[in-house]
């Protein structure tokens, strides 16, 4: 028998012990809601709940594992009838039982994401969309928004309109070819990812024999992280539910944070209505971090208007107060960060157990480029490094043809961004441009270009990219990269990004960003050896370093921190317009998102917290300009933290040295 009131904390306890009929738990950061979730299912099995009468319901299949190890763990053996996994995989299980009732066989195939991306490209190519006469999204965009729409429940039309207004024009064709798509998926005996949630839902409304089944076999129903639910999962664990009522949804609002991937935090705010009689505990005991970083944390969530209010409860001892820093620019920022890594790393904090944190993918750049500098190894959580982008590296290739008219292997990328050139066009192209190992391929191509025997379609994208490069050629523009970038951007490239990258608004964005980064370079050759010849920037991917560096640090983006911690915790580009996003500025509900991915970065830190402002931003419009501290850290009283300038911080470290 388990010890149950000697393992748990009263909050936990009464959970695990008491959470019959629908309950709702607020679990804050790190306050052991994986516990808590884990101790329940055990109490049910002790009190002879059968397993197949228990679902558990998570987000990913690495925490669906590790749950069921934990269970295991706890109980000593393995209770292998134990419903368990993500949505998907469940509805996946109990579409295999019924698929027959909604006009598919038991063995349907299940298409990945690149299967319904080339699906859809045969369905665009099915209507003979012409993508070199007009910006039309493609193949990835379009499958995006069918999928937001999917999981959102909202229209396709309000999904564009709202996500995607540079397509409002492509409506009724985008429409079209949803209903292709799904026609192509029903004949092939086929679901895509989204059809496993929305094929479920179906299969509950329609079918009454599988909801009344499955709602009477689960008695008891446990789901994480219930604030990251959209509005699928949530009328499927109604349904679910529905018989016995026994629901216990563990969440905290407080990190409700994909909403851009339909996550719906109103799932959560208004549990206690789709649930009458909702009893609501709290886990407010915090495990991870010092008192003072609870205190921000707190002291910040509380300007949210729609939240349930939650205190953090601290029970280590004191340590370090945060630090505001008052830098001059994002290079000085990039400056102190790998400066007071090393310090730490010399004080006893391995890398590993620091991270860097910011609000978007940009804001790293510079700090890239000054952690190469100084071989201090580093990863980026959950994607590439800034300069290995497959948006950055297509216009240095742009870039890298004015310095280097030898680079192939530019020419051909670059090539391959223009309408109507393919493979075999850009190998033609190249084969008559380099022509013998004397031949000046740059010269060749803006002397007799144009004169090249191509095909209308692919002559227009041709003769289009030559007026780029005479443009970038210039010689006042040699002395002005950041200028050569915008040139690209606005001369097509914008109009490429939107359309072939699902989250194109935000890799124009990283352009942006790229041409002020460039700003403070007089020589496009300086600039691009900065970014393109350090070992650190090779390849297509982030190189890996854990296999080949003792230690590193981890640079990431909030939403990709979530669920995990360090000892030490430094969020860059606190400034308004950078943190929160100036996106967010006119709508009072993504501000309040923002306060939270501002909530869940200073959680993530146990020892110490580095709050960092840069005074001076480029902007891609205005030039440079004088920025604000971020509103959440105006928003905090002053004895939350120790403020100080870039000077105060060099005796700082010193001091702590």
């Amino acid at each position: 028998m388990i010890d149950y009131s000697g393992q748990l904390n009263s909050e936990q306890y009464e959970v695990v012990t008491s959470s019959e009929g629908p309950c709702l738990v607020l679990a804050g950061a790190g306050s052991g809601k994986t516990r808590t979730l884990i101790y329940r299912v055990a109490y049910l099995l002790e009190k002879k709940v059968r397993p197949e009468n228990i679902l558990l319901v998570t987000f990913t299949n690495k925490a669906a594992r590790h749950m069921f190890d934990r269970v295991e763990s706890l109980l000593r053996y393995r209770p292998k009838k134990l419903w368990g996994g993500t949505f998907h995989h469940i509805g996946n299980r109990c579409l295999r039982e019924y698929a027959s009732r909604l006009g598919y066989t038991a063995n349907f195939g299940i298409l990945d994401r690149e299967d319904s991306r080339s699906l859809v490209n045969s369905c665009l190519q099915e209507l003979n969309i012409d993508f070199g006469q007009r910006r039309f999204p493609r193949a990835a965009v379009v499958e995006a928004i069918i999928s937001l729409a999917s999981n959102s429940r909202e229209s396709l039309a309000r999904i564009v309109q709202s996500k995607y207004p540079y397509f409002e024009e492509f409506i009724p064709e985008i429409e079209k070819v949803r209903e292709i798509y799904i026609e192509h998926k029903k004949a092939s005996n086929n679901m895509d990812y989204d059809d496993l949630l929305i094929k479920w839902v179906e299969l509950l409304e329609k079918v009454p024999e599988a909801l009344k089944g499955y709602s009477r076999q689960f008695q008891y129903i446990l789901v994480d992280e219930y604030q990251d639910t959209n509005r699928l999962q949530n009328g499927i664990v109604r349904m679910l539910s529905s018989y016995h009522n026994n629901i216990l949804a563990v969440g905290d609002d407080a990190q409700a944070i994909y909403s851009f991937r339909a996550a719906d935090i109103k799932n959560i705010l208004d549990f206690p209505k789709n649930f009458p009689g909702t009893r609501i505990f709290k886990l407010e005991t915090n495990y991870r971090s010092t008192p003072e970083i609870l205190e921000i944390a707190n002291q910040s969530m509380s300007n949210n208007i729609h939240q349930y209010h939650k205190c953090l409860k601290d029970i280590r001892e004191s340590g370090h107060l945060p630090r505001l820093l008052h830098v001059e620019d994002t290079k000085e920022e990039a400056r102190f960060v790998a400066r007071r890594m090393l310090e730490l790393r010399r004080e006893g904090v391995p890398l590993k157990e620091i991270a860097v944190l910011f609000r978007a993918r940009y804001q790293s750049a510079d700090l890239e480029l000054e952690l190469v500098k100084r071989n201090i190894p580093y990863v980026v959580r959950g994607g590439v490094r800034f300069f290995e982008q497959a948006h950055i590296k297509d216009i240095l290739a742009y870039l890298r043809i004015v310095v280097n008219p030898r680079d192939e292997f530019s020419w051909r990328r670059a090539l391959l961004l223009q309408p109507g050139l393919g493979p075999n066009f850009t190998r033609r192209i190249w084969s008559r441009l380099a022509g013998s190992s004397s031949a000046d391929p740059f010269k060749n191509a803006l002397s007799r270009g144009c004169k090249l025997d191509l095909p209308a379609k692919a002559k227009a994208g041709w003769s289009h990219f030559l007026k780029i490069l005479s443009s970038i050629s210039q010689p006042d523009i040699l002395s002005k990269p950041a200028e050569a970038i915008r040139m690209i951007l606005e001369r097509g490239y914008e109009r490429y990004a939107l359309s072939f990258f699902e989250d194109g608004q935000d890799r124009v964005e990283d352009l942006e960003q790229l041409a002020n980064f460039a700003s403070s370079y007089d020589s496009l050759g300086k600039f691009l050896t900065d970014v393109t010849l350090r070992e650190g920037f090779k390849g297509e991917t982030a190189r890996d370093t854990s296999n080949t560096d003792p230690e590193y640090t981890i640079l990431s983006t909030i939403h990709q921190a979530k669920g995990l911690e360090w000892q030490v915790v430094m969020v860059i580009g606190l400034s308004e317009g950078g943190f929160p996003h100036s996106k967010s500025l006119k709508d009072p509900d993504e501000l309040e998102e923002e306060r939270r991915l501002f909530y869940v970065a200073v959680t993530r830190a146990e020892e110490d917290v580095y709050l960092i402002h840069p005074i001076l931003r480029l902007d891609y419009n205005r030039g440079q300009i004088i920025t604000r501290p971020s509103r959440f850290v105006q928003e905090l009283p002053d004895d939350c933290y120790e403020e100080c300038t870039m000077t105060e911080t060099e005796e700082l470290i010193m001091e702590d040295a």
